[in-house]
């Protein structure tokens, strides 16, 4: 592994790290999510070694950095608000690291008309920092910390302060750098546009703890517990009972009459009838008819509409189904040509491969 955290745990009086595990290979690109005071900041400036660890070690690259000085680790770092130097131009602000190394004059001049290329800023190198805008002077910010070669960048919400054109453009360039140097980033946000745009791996934090890092999808699909599943916008988590299960496939009793099939292989195999478990259905993946049809899915269920709610291209359709609510999405066109009303009813079509078990308890007695 490119990054390897162990049992890290920080101490900071009223706000803890707690046996945070992370890994990742070089060139990927790893967002953080959680809510605000969740540590996400934290942990980057302990990667970086603003903040000593009471626990754990951090290893990059195959090196043991957990002792080093911030100046030695070769990490840089993003901010929100760039921290950029004022009394020095634009130049002297990107040049600012590798003076600090004694890099010759004729070096640096090649590197800086190298990077501000890249990030289109080459016409503004002469200028002072109080004259140019929050989109440059992001560019700027990244600048400084690549052409210090750095083996990885750490970004806290680095577009948060800017406006949704100047968002996109940087967006397309942090691509365009990840692909041209295989660069490794960690990426705090509170965007989920970052994610599906930047990330290749996504962590969900909350109150110090990494509650589950993987893949995008795997992430989004199939979250390890109620928190995550929550915050990741899975708004269908019900509690039920294993009525019958194979390696294959479980049926789970959500109430009096609704059933669901869920073949989510991982957990299948590891449960057995009377289990208490929590099932998750992310609402993009039902789809609604006015009337019921056969298909592969095995989950076909008849429900009454008790709410629409529109924003911008989407309806979200709210459905009582016996004394649960299951909440789908549709386009404004599909949501149309269904004629979907309040009150009116509706049958609810998905996949067991969707109905993802999320979390088991003890043997449930009734």
């Amino acid at each position: 592994m490119y990054l390897e955290i162990k049992n890290l745990s920080v101490d900071l009086g009223e706000f803890k790290l707690k046996n945070i595990n992370l890994s990742i290979n070089k060139g990927e690109y790893l967002v953080l999510i959680g809510p605000t005071g969740s540590g996400k900041s934290v942990l980057l400036e302990t990667i970086i070694g603003f903040y000593n660890q009471k626990e754990g070690s951090i290893k990059l690259n195959g090196e043991e950095i957990t002792t080093l000085l911030p100046e030695d680790r070769n990490i840089g770092i993003v901010y929100q608000d760039h921290v950029l130097f004022p009394n020095m131009n634009v130049y002297d602000n990107i040049a600012y690291g590798l003076k600090n190394k004694n890099i010759p004059s004729e070096e640096i001049d090649l590197k800086i008309k190298e990077i501000s290329s890249i990030m289109k800023i080459e016409h503004i190198l002469n200028r002072s920092i109080e004259t140019i805008s929050g989109g440059e002077s992001q560019r700027i910010a990244l600048a400084r910390a690549l052409i210090v070669e750095p083996e990885i960048i750490l970004m806290d919400e680095p577009f948060s302060a800017l406006d949704v054109s100047t968002q996109e453009t940087l967006t397309n360039l942090i691509k365009e750098i990840g692909n041209k140097f295989n660069t490794t980033f960690i990426h705090v946000t509170h965007n989920f546009n970052d994610i599906w745009n930047l990330a290749s791996k996504v962590g969900v934090m909350e109150n110090g703890i990494i509650h589950q890092i993987n893949t995008v999808s795997e992430v989004f699909s199939k979250p390890t517990n109620n928190f995550v599943a929550d915050f990741v916008g899975i708004q269908n988590v019900f509690e039920g009972i294993i009525e019958d299960s194979s390696t294959s496939c479980a049926k789970v009793k959500i109430s009096k009459n609704l059933y669901l099939y869920s073949s989510d292989e991982d957990i299948c195999s590891k449960i057995h009838p009377n289990e208490k478990v929590t099932v998750a259905i992310r609402p993009e993946n039902i789809i609604f008819s006015n009337e019921s049809f056969e298909s592969s899915a095995r989950n076909r269920i008849k429900g009454k509409v008790i709410e629409t709610k529109k924003s911008g291209p989407i309806v979200q359709v709210h459905c009582q189904v016996d004394d649960v609510i299951l909440k789908g999405i549709l386009t404004r066109n599909s949501f149309e040509s269904l004629d979907i009303q309040k009150g009116k009813d509706i049958f609810l079509i998905f996949k067991s491969l969707n109905v993802n078990i999320i979390d088991t308890y003890t043997t449930f007695k009734s």
